[in-house]
């Protein structure tokens, strides 16, 4: 009877007192919150690291190349997003050092003529449409004052590799397929939005929704 009792009388103050209760939930769910702003992305994505470590800095500052020396337009006006091995056996026919990555790009692709399986950080889904001519020096370079390579990376549209040893791992959504470089639509709007671009297309439809999702 005395623990009925003493049930009821801490029931009563429990209802009497709801924070009491509120308290460890939400101390739960703050935690919970934490861990997984720190903890999920890096769960979400897959890490890839290229088959060769190719230096863009070695090719751009030492060589002389530019981006459009690998990533050109072909004479259909079509993209050409990476160089085949054909073409950089041009220069690599043989190891020009002894570096690792250098005897195992010969013997493994050149000489075998086989294709690097290249790891692309932002390929774009299927229902998108993304003009690399549209956006070419010869018209941002119009009124942007900077390098191919700044160009490529001041509106983040690629990561900026051009001044790297050794590539970024490629991070590949587990649950999408898509990589974490994938351009946003918020990273479009960057420049998209701006009314000085507006003015210089002089046409809506260059701001319309199907000029680039199809």
């Amino acid at each position: 009877m005395e623990a009925h009792k003493q049930s009821q009388v801490n029931a009563e103050a429990s209802s009497r007192n709801p924070i009491v209760g509120a308290v460890p939930f939400l101390f739960g769910l703050a935690l919970a919150l934490v861990v997984g702003w720190w903890v999920f992305p890096d769960a979400l994505f897959s890490k890839e690291p290229q088959p060769i470590s190719f230096s863009h800095k070695v090719h751009i500052e030492n060589v002389g190349m530019e981006c459009s020396s690998c990533h050109y337009y072909r004479e259909d006006g079509s993209y050409h997003g990476l160089p085949t091995t054909q073409e950089c056996a041009e220069c690599h026919m043989e190891a020009m050092d002894w570096s690792e990555d250098e005897v195992s790009f010969v013997r493994d692709y050149v000489e075998l003529n086989k294709e690097v399986d290249w790891k692309v950080y932002q390929y774009q889904p299927d229902n998108v449409f993304f003009s690399h001519a549209a956006h070419s020096m010869d018209n941002c370079g119009q009124c942007h004052d900077l390098t191919e390579a700044q160009l490529c990376s001041f509106g983040g549209c690629h990561p900026n590799v051009a001044e790297t040893d050794t590539p970024p791992v490629l991070k590949q959504d587990r649950i999408t397929g898509y990589s974490k470089d994938t351009m946003k639509m918020w990273q479009c709007e960057k420049c998209h939005t701006l009314p000085e671009h507006y003015e210089m297309t002089g046409s809506p439809k260059a701001q319309a929704c199907f000029s680039c999702h199809k």
